[in-house]
């Protein structure tokens, strides 16, 4: 991956998105106090936007060192450095201890996991009684995304951008196999013009 021009997209185009997404994030758990994981956080912009309206503290894991240097750049500019923390992991073995985590959080990095059910078994076990997770992938909105697609022409870049989450759907069942085997039953998957996402109750 090339870190730094995957990031200049991230914060250049796809800025409009992650406020957008936190805010759905807020409105459909209702958790906004306890501790959230950012899983496959790249430069942690999901993680700060959601730390600006809620009083969560945040960790915002990713394997790759020049990500998470990247991430805590973007935390020192938020002012959040008191609440939200950099963590190397990876979400097959994920460095916290049962139960520890409220909300988990990842937009992007499902499609790369390569042992599902291993990732959804990390993400329940330390996810603490009441607590959700809200993962997969989107633009926020249709209209978010169209306005993007027309940036990343411009730029020349192919993301796979995903408007009505064809790629989610094309492995649906994949997903639900996964979180059969990994003894997750009480979850939703849900998919519109802004993306497509699997939210997990415990």
């Amino acid at each position: 991956m090339n870190v730094t021009g995957y990031d200049r997209i991230a914060r250049e185009v796809f800025a409009p998105v992650y406020p957008v997404i936190a805010q759905q994030i807020r409105t459909q758990t209702g958790i906004t106090q306890g501790v959230c994981l950012d899983i496959g956080t790249g430069g942690g912009y999901l993680g700060i936007a959601l730390a600006a309206i809620t009083d969560l503290e945040f960790y915002l894991m990713d394997k790759s060192p020049e990500m998470r240097e990247i991430a805590w750049m973007n935390v020192a500019v938020s002012g959040f450095q008191n609440r939200v923390h950099t963590l190397c992991g990876d979400v097959h073995d994920i460095p916290r201890e049962n139960g520890s985590i409220d909300l988990v959080i990842s937009r992007g990095s499902l499609f790369f996991w390569e042992d599902k059910a291993r990732a959804f078994a990390e993400i329940y076990r330390v996810l603490a009684p009441g607590g959700a997770a809200y993962i997969g992938g989107g633009m926020g909105t249709k209209e978010l995304f169209d306005k993007i697609k027309v940036e990343m022409d411009k730029r020349r870049h192919d993301f796979s951008l995903d408007p009505q989450g064809e790629r989610f759907a094309d492995h649906r069942e994949v997903y639900r196999l996964a979180l059969a085997q990994a003894g997750i039953e009480n979850y939703t998957m849900s998919r519109n013009g802004g993306g497509s996402w699997i939210q997990i109750w415990k």
